[in-house]
């Protein structure tokens, strides 16, 4: 399998085996599993990410040790992040499973951009292809879905799109590798499994190479999709100017185009705007201006001659983590440096983005993210806890500004540090302490 997927990452040329670091979706399961040992065999630098959406308890618990205790085992960089997926598909009215797919890239693409890798490997197969293909078939799509996975699609690469599920579990059987498994995976209540489960084996009593029909037809409608790329690229050029992580489309040069929906819906893709939303767009041309649209992930704004497309800000609904002897962690626009010092001799700090804290008191991985409501902590120099709701106020935190506190809160969940405020009590620099963790804040 290993010269399949040689050949494979070649053929369509995903990345450089010697050159380019990967950043590797791991989830514990089989695939993830599969695609970490294969990479390693290969000689491929990569790090690890693992998701922990908060929705199965100490099942995803275990899962994010096992994944772990895997990057320890290959010796590579290991991020995790844990995110608020309930909460955020709340907010945005979308499904569970959507609102974990759009927290989870946003995240890998930052964390590719902050470490300086080059692609996002995903361990996708054969099998899920053409699962993607008929669900993708059965809600109704363009010639994108038609094709299902594609190997490469930006900065995001699949290097065992063109093995077989039979051919990955035979290759973690013979290799003796463990993996966990996800009891969701049986739960019919997901559409994918209930095709998965349901619909797929009568299918493959029809045709037992199903997998393999439906991936040389996705090759073939991914020619028919290339023509199409190239004339969207051509009205881009005409329509489209990004300034400051903005971008505007517009509307003039769109309406000069052939199927003016389907053209805006390949523009939009990358912002995730659903085909339906993008017919709601082109009516809405002739509009007076300020009508609002929304996505997953950006806003679109109707001017009175453009489109004004802005990113959401994701990262409030995850958190971001300090590893053990990590120099720096950039998170969501906060830039948090981290030094060991001795303490014999050592003066500590005054300044409001600047504290020290004992090291020996601390637990790793230490955790930054926004404050919530409900958090409380014990602010130097006083001997009680505080609300830090109330703390905000005492300290006159204009409204619009509380949203951005961020808290670094230690492994056993305890809050060290309302970051540009207070440190807490609890880890304060006393006479005792032997070793000294200095933490700088600025922005990114």
């Amino acid at each position: 399998m290993l010269d399949q997927v040689r050949q494979f990452i070649e053929e369509h040329q995903l990345f450089s085996p010697t050159t380019d670091p990967l950043l590797v979706a791991v989830s514990g399961g089989i695939d993830s599993v599969a695609l970490a040992d294969v990479l390693h065999k290969l000689g491929v630098q990569f790090a690890i990410a693992h998701c922990h959406f908060g929705l199965r308890g100490e099942e995803a618990d275990a899962d994010e040790d096992f994944v772990r205790k895997l990057a320890k085992k290959y010796d590579v960089p290991y991020f995790a992040e844990f995110f608020q997926t309930k909460a955020f598909a709340e907010e945005e009215g979308i499904s569970t499973q959507m609102a974990a797919r759009v927290l989870r890239y946003e995240w890998f693409e930052r964390l590719r951009q902050t470490q300086q890798l080059s692609y996002i490997a995903t361990a996708h197969h054969q099998r899920d292809a053409a699962e993607t293909m008929l669900l993708n078939l059965t809600h109704g799509t363009g010639l994108a879905g038609l094709h299902g996975i594609p190997a490469k699609n930006g900065y995001i690469v699949r290097p065992l799109l063109g093995i077989g599920k039979e051919e990955l579990f035979d290759y973690v059987v013979e290799r003796r590798l463990t993996w966990r498994e996800d009891s969701s995976n049986d739960s019919t209540t997901y559409q994918r499994n209930r095709l998965r489960h349901d619909v797929m084996p009568v299918l493959r009593d029809i045709n037992p190479n199903l997998d393999q029909t439906l991936q040389y037809t996705a090759e073939r409608v991914g020619g028919a999709e290339e023509i199409v790329r190239r004339y969207v690229a051509d009205t881009a050029a005409q329509a489209q100017t990004v300034e400051d992580e903005v971008t505007y489309l517009s509307i003039v040069r769109l309406q000069a185009t052939a199927a003016v929906a389907l053209v805006l819906h390949e523009l939009l893709r990358p912002f995730n705007f659903s085909y339906l939303v993008v017919k709601d767009i082109v009516a809405a041309f002739k509009a007076p201006a300020g009508r609002q649209f929304e996505s997953p992930t950006h806003t679109l704004v109707k001017d009175r001659d453009q489109l004004v497309i802005t990113r959401k800000n994701l990262a409030r609904f995850g958190t971001h983590q300090l590893m053990v002897g990590q120099p720096e962690l950039i998170a969501d626009g906060l830039r948090l440096t981290a030094t060991l010092r001795e303490a014999e001799g050592f003066t500590i700090p005054r300044g409001r983005n600047e504290t020290a804290l004992d090291a020996d008191r601390l637990q790793f991985p230490l955790t930054v993210r926004r404050w919530q409501d409900g958090d409380w902590f014990m602010p130097i120099g006083m001997k009680g806890k505080k609300k830090l709701s109330d703390f905000l106020i005492d300290q006159k935190v204009p409204l619009n500004l509380k949203e951005d506190v961020r808290v670094l809160v230690n492994a056993d969940g305890r809050i060290a540090w309302v970051i540009g405020h207070r440190p807490d009590e609890r880890y304060k620099v006393t006479p005792e302490t032997e070793q000294v963790l200095v933490l700088r804040a600025s922005k990114a």
